[in-house]
């Protein structure tokens, strides 16, 4: 099994009417919600998210290990584990930046608002990072990788997500955001006690850069974000920062040196037994390591991506257990993913050098293979034997070129929909499923095709932070020709400035700006978050021009922020 299966007997239905290949289905049952008693004194809850919560009591309270994605679900966590302890809750560790959203949930149990909480240096740069610049990309790719748009059952309804049953649990709505930033930092090679128990911290780049590993020696037990119930995802498809396979390989020959009698992970079951987590977990490694050498060997042969995408293959028997199968991502991209990670997006390849744009390309092959009508034909032929590989590029011509028609979005929907139920990997589903309903018209993101900044988001960020965020959204062609430096004067905040200038957006502190705005920040984040505009403040005198006013003006409204136009 390898990326997808062209095979519709390998497809299955699922208890909610879901038709998805029957490996994907099946893994469901190794998500399933449980909380695993993994020692005395070690629990650890899979299936309540996308995330597992995890529990160790020391002689002087629980360390709580992630707090998941709201506070609804921490809330479920600490329920379950309050039937086997009463211990009082002694300290909050984040593994990573990406399940710690339900802590205020940690602080009630405790009843103490000074609860430690650690986490390491970055988690507060990455969650600025993708709630910031990349906001909008970040959300779509979200929604497509956790399929979080698809229906809740029938043929298109989510399955699982590789790595948890949810990436939010239905049962936790509304999902009520309680982050809670940590009181101590660490940067890995710390040694703590907590609870009476030695923590071990070993910084281990994961699927985010802020990961660390906790090793508790006197449990015989390590908790970390490198080993998953899957093929560790090399490339998510959602899009996110280079996961360099080196550096991962580094973390879990950490984890192996450690000899533990119990991994638990971010994600998935438990694993007990010294012996079973050494070959196992070595397997595991050597998968990642396997991907890597021989992309590398490949590119030093000349080959391009395109040929190793399909020309590396893990051995068999990664197929013998979940933790080396493709239940989230697939090899395939991950040897992609290696090869521009090392090398860049061009590996060599004369035509992609200088592509033509997307649309166009589309409509000269179209042109080229005869026409629409034929190319169709083709593209359905090639999806009804099987050969969904060239279904999928045929019908991508068709819906990409200008004048696409409603039945060329549905062909491709229809190979999509082919594919997703033939893939044992619960990003690839999802996404295309996804992708899918969009051309079909039964899904509208465009709202995430937009930069919408929201005022809580910028109430908790200087103006200065907010004014370097707004980078991204500034418009070259409305910005061309200006040279335009404008001071903010906060009655209620830090003053700042905007230079605008050869195209670009520069936060300053305002001094030496030949311009001025006073204006309160609580006025101004309604103008930026489209509550109001900057020329309403105006007119209500609310807000001040001084200097080149209509300079300023026009400087404001080359922002894709409506809100600072007139």
């Amino acid at each position: 099994m390898r990326s997808f299966d062209a095979d519709p007997a390998h497809v299955g239905t699922g208890p909610l009417g879901q038709r998805a290949h029957r490996r994907h289905i099946d893994h469901s049952a190794r998500l399933e919600r449980r909380l695993h008693a993994v020692r005395p004194g070690v629990w650890t809850l899979v299936g309540n998210g996308l995330s597992n919560q995890t529990f160790l009591e020391g002689p002087e309270g629980l360390i709580a290990i992630d707090t998941g994605e709201s506070v609804e679900e921490m809330r479920t966590a600490l329920a379950e584990v309050r039937a086997h302890t009463s211990a009082p809750l002694a300290a909050v560790l984040y593994s990573h930046f990406h399940y710690i959203g339900g802590t205020t949930a940690a602080l009630d149990d405790a009843g103490r608002a000074d609860l430690p909480i650690l986490g390491h240096e970055r988690i507060p740069l990455n969650l600025a990072r993708t709630s910031g610049e990349i906001g909008p990309a970040y959300s779509r790719g979200l929604i497509h990788q956790f399929g979080l748009r698809l229906p809740p059952e029938g043929p298109d309804a989510l399955v699982n997500e590789g790595l948890g049953l949810h990436f939010r649990n239905p049962e936790h709505a509304p999902f009520t955001p309680g982050y809670v930033p940590p009181t101590e930092f660490f940067r890995g090679g710390e040694r703590l006690n907590l609870a009476g128990l030695t923590v071990e911290v070993h910084h281990a780049p994961s699927d985010a850069d802020d990961s660390v590993t906790f090793w508790f020696p006197e449990l015989s037990t390590c908790v970390q974000n490198l080993v998953w119930p899957t093929l560790f995802n090399i490339f998510a498809i959602r899009g996110e920062a280079y996961r360099d396979p080196e550096v991962l390989l580094e973390g879990i020959d950490h984890i192996l040196s450690l000899g533990a009698e119990h991994l638990v992970g971010t994600h998935g079951p438990p694993i007990s037994g010294a012996a079973g987590i050494a070959a196992r977990v070595t397997r595991y490694r050597d998968s990642i390591q396997f991907l890597w050498d021989q992309t590398v060997r490949g590119l030093n042969r000349g080959r391009t991506a395109d040929a190793l995408a399909h020309e590396v293959r893990l051995p068999a028997a990664c197929d013998d257990d979940y933790l080396t199968s493709e239940f989230y991502g697939v090899a395939e991209h991950h040897v992609r993913q290696i090869a521009a990670g090392l090398r860049g997006w061009f590996d060599g390849e004369p035509g992609k050098l200088f592509v033509l744009p997307p649309a166009e390309r589309a409509q000269r092959l179209v042109a080229g293979f005869g026409g629409a009508a034929l190319v169709r034909a083709q593209a359905e032929a090639a999806r009804g034997s099987g050969d969904l590989r060239w279904a999928l590029e045929l019908a991508s011509w068709l819906a990409g070129r200008p004048g696409a028609e409603a039945d060329d979005r549905t062909l491709l929907a229809g190979v999509l929909r082919t594919l997703a139920q033939g893939a044992s990997a619960a990003n690839i589903r999802n996404w295309c499923l996804t992708r899918a309903l969009e051309l079909e018209g039964a899904l509208d993101l465009s709202r995430l095709a937009e930069h919408r900044l929201r005022p809580a988001q910028l109430a908790a960020r200087p103006p200065r932070e907010t004014f370097h965020l707004m980078r991204v959204m500034i418009d070259p062609g409305r910005a061309e020709g200006i040279d335009h430096h404008v001071r903010f004067d906060f009655p209620d905040a830090a003053p700042a400035g905007l230079h605008v200038r050869n195209g670009v957006s520069v936060a300053t502190d305002g001094a030496g700006a030949g311009a001025s705005v006073a204006v309160t920040w609580v006025d101004l984040i309604k103008a930026l978050c489209g509550q109001t505009r900057l020329s309403e403040l105006e007119a209500s005198g609310a807000a001040r021009l001084s200097g080149d006013a209509a300079l300023t003006r026009r400087a404001l409204a080359a922002f894709d922020l409506p809100g600072l136009g007139r």
